[in-house]
């Protein structure tokens, strides 16, 4: 075991880096796309090939992702330039993870953007907005939101405050003792909207949409959409997971965590389609509404349900935790990259970045409403011809994550060491021999494909 340098805290329990690496993995991904891209996909036949694509695509380059971080103990691009020199491997790999930075910046920009919708959208439920709207209503609420620049960049402020105050404090009086609270509260509130939605809501209807395959809508298309969807799901591909393993203890066993975290993460999703169709069919709305299911298809929906405010202001504050718990993994990955400078402390590091990434993501903000009629490169093919948001999201999504993905995967498959692998991992022979198989070749060939589709319609 390489001995770190370094002077990075350590998760003070298992249990502490579980809870984190959950919260990194959960987000809006889980809630909202999920849920869209199921709905749009046609159900239950995308549900099962996503449980499969978790656990032979997402996993092993999860594990891969541990691999490196574990033994490198440092942020993305230091690991991997530590390990490249170990390996005997070109400094082209350092890279790579500075490819992973990047695409956090970006994503953290915008994402906290969307992030400052849910808390706005906790007081706009709280305080009877959609009550009695319609469909059509709550999209010109929507709609009028978006807007207004200034409340949706107050908004975003307050999310990104909320984000540097935690990572601010550090790994174990910041980050780990705030996922003890969010997390089980994350669970909790989950747990009672899916409680209300199977009792209030076409229940059967759901959980037979959601769980009973109609094996006639498996298409080449959804199967795709689903391997993408688990890929993009476990938050790998941008040195997330290699960030937090960094702060591992060596009697931490990776598989078992690998296990818990895509379990967790699946459970998150397939709980928050519990949460959402059963509302969705009781009150005749489009399961496959497309990004507006959440802020506008959702909000009518608890619009016209007893008790729909205070229902609506739990449901929008469970998703601003979900987002929570992402967006201190990714400003994380930024400041453990910045500590190591050693040039400034953890909060001015902290709130620097924060800083960058809200002015960043008035760019986003403008997208929505100003420059709503902007488009970048207008004319080139595959990346322009897009708001800006749309942009950046295709960018990060479609070109700088699969990447990532795939060259992670490549390098603990193929330049770390079998002995140094196994020694992380601790495997038996066959189970090892069975995960170098997924991250050599399964794993980077399916990202590979959902690449490609992406790129070619």
């Amino acid at each position: 075991m390489q001995v770190s340098t370094t002077p990075h805290e350590n998760w003070s329990s298992r249990l502490g880096f579980l809870l984190a690496s959950i919260g990194a993995a959960v987000g809006l991904g889980n809630i909202w796309k999920f849920p869209y891209t199921l709905g749009s996909a046609g159900g239950s036949a995308f549900v099962l090939v996503y449980l499969i694509a978790i656990f032979v695509v997402a996993m092993p380059i999860m594990m891969g992702e541990m691999v490196l971080g574990r033994r490198g103990r440092m942020s993305a691009p230091g690991t991997m330039r530590k390990l490249a020199a170990e390996t005997r491997s070109s400094r082209a790999w350092v890279g790579v993870g500075w490819l992973g930075l990047t695409a956090v910046f970006i994503v953290l920009s915008f994402f906290s953007v969307v992030a400052g919708w849910s808390l706005a959208y906790v007081v706009k439920s709280a305080t009877g907005t959609f009550t009695g709207s319609t469909p059509a209503v709550a999209g010109e609420i929507f709609a009028d939101f978006l807007h207004r620049p200034l409340q949706t960049s107050f908004w975003h402020l307050c999310f990104m405050a909320v984000t540097v105050l935690i990572v601010s404090r550090g790994i174990n009086s910041g980050i780990e003792k705030a996922m003890n609270v969010l997390m089980p509260g994350l669970f909790l509130m989950l747990l009672a909207l899916v409680i209300y939605a199977l009792t209030n809501g076409a229940g059967a209807e759901a959980v037979s949409y959601l769980f009973v395959p109609d094996f006639s809508q498996l298409t080449p298309a959804i199967v795709l959409a689903a391997v993408g969807q688990a890929f993009f799901s476990v938050n790998v591909g941008i040195g997330a997971v290699l960030t937090y393993s960094a702060y591992l203890p060596a009697h931490v066993n990776l598989p078992r965590a690998a296990i818990v975290i895509s379990l967790g993460d699946t459970l998150v999703a397939l709980l928050a389609g519990l949460a959402i169709f059963p509302i969705v069919f009781a009150n005749g709305l489009d399961p496959g509404a497309g990004p507006g299911l959440l802020f506008v298809t959702l909000s009518s929906a608890f619009g016209q349900m007893p008790g729909g405010a205070i229902v609506g202001a739990v449901f929008f504050l469970f998703v601003f935790v979900a987002a929570l718990t992402s967006s201190i993994a990714m400003l994380e990955m930024m400041v453990c990259r910045a500590e190591e400078g050693g040039r400034r402390s953890r909060p001015r590091s902290a709130m620097l970045i924060g800083l960058a990434a809200f002015l960043a993501g008035l760019l986003t903000v403008a997208s929505f409403s100003i420059w709503e009629d902007v488009r970048l490169l207008p004319g080139v093919p595959l990346i322009g011809d897009r708001s800006i948001f749309d942009f950046l999201d295709n960018l990060v999504t479609n070109f700088m994550l699969p990447a990532g993905g795939m060259l992670f995967a490549l390098f603990a498959g193929w330049r770390v060491s079998t002995e140094a692998a196994r020694e992380e991992l601790g495997l038996s022979a066959g189970w090892f021999a069975v995960w170098r198989f997924l991250v050599r070749f399964v794993a980077p060939l399916a990202v590979g494909a959902v690449f490609v589709s992406q790129l070619t319609g």
